[in-house]
């Protein structure tokens, strides 16, 4: 049964000289399986974390630096252009994601991926099996912030959802243009209208 990380893998398994960017390592499960990637096809990888994990691994394809994925400053002197794939796993707060990938972005070959880890909320309402009440708000903020992406850049990127477990953000690169950025998306949900019509659909009828 194809897990989450494995997901990604076949997407881009095929990839020649495969070039990843990964934003946040932790336990190192998508670092271990990203490098033996790039192993077997002659690729490169490049991991960022503001922990320092340089002795998880020991390779000739794959490159740790020690930092925040912020600092821009000071990474942007050590990646390359032509990025395959541009992975984003470290602080999960709508703000920081929205301004990591506006700045890796300008990484990513036309045609490269990025995927935006932690976006479903389902698995963290109430009563299901990751009861969380803090994920379920913040995973619905990450969610709504890539839609926001996404209606502002609809001839730029296109955009899929994977909901299994805690789900991915899935951005594919359709050309070079600058970004704009995101744009509020009106709800009518709680429009005074939408509201009368619920309120009559749902009254008993005499």
């Amino acid at each position: 049964m194809e897990n989450k990380l494995d997901y990604i893998i076949n997407k881009v398994s095929k990839i020649k000289n495969l070039k990843i960017l990964e934003l946040g390592v932790r336990e190192g499960k998508s670092t271990k399986k990203f490098l033996k990637l790039c192993e077997n096809n002659n690729g490169h990888l490049t991991s960022i974390d503001i922990d320092d994990y340089s002795n998880i691994l020991s390779s000739k394809n794959w490159k740790f630096i020690h930092s925040s994925d912020d600092d821009f400053q000071k990474i942007d002197k050590l990646i390359s252009p032509n990025i395959d794939l541009l992975f984003i796993d470290s602080l999960h707060e709508p703000e920081h994601i929205k301004k990591v990938f506006f700045h890796y972005y300008q990484y990513l070959k036309v045609g490269g991926f990025c995927f935006i880890d932690d976006v479903s909320w389902l698995p963290y309402v109430k009563g299901e099996y990751r009861d969380s009440q803090y994920v379920e708000n913040m995973n619905r903020s990450i969610f709504k912030m890539i839609l926001e992406i996404y209606i502002s850049n609809q001839s730029n990127i296109d955009l899929e959802f994977y909901l299994k477990d805690s789900g991915y953000g899935f951005i594919t690169k359709k050309n070079d243009s600058y970004l704009n950025q995101p744009k509020k998306i009106v709800n009518r949900e709680f429009s005074l209208k939408n509201i009368v019509k619920k309120f009559y659909r749902t009254k008993p009828k005499r």
